[in-house]
């Protein structure tokens, strides 16, 4: 598990042995998982657990804020 940011109160974690399509975890007080690249090219919600929906869109604001970065973060950890 590689830390590639940190915001709001969450980690958002990319896991050495997970899987395509490219996305994060963010953990904290619930837990979300977000594809990096969604079918219109911006990161889409897998499933959010215990998050507020109101922190849920600040937690997706900072995704699409930060997407180019963690995409390579992605590609650094799994090549």
């Amino acid at each position: 598990m590689v830390v590639v940011h940190r915001a709001l109160g969450f980690r958002f974690v990319i896991y050495t042995a997970d899987h395509e399509p490219a996305h994060i975890h963010v953990t904290g007080p619930g837990q979300a998982k977000i594809n990096l690249l969604g079918p219109d090219g911006r990161p889409q919600l897998v499933y959010s657990i215990g998050i507020k929906r109101s922190d849920m869109k600040r937690l997706m604001a900072e995704v699409v804020l930060h997407q180019e970065r963690l995409l390579e973060e992605w590609e650094r950890v799994h090549g």
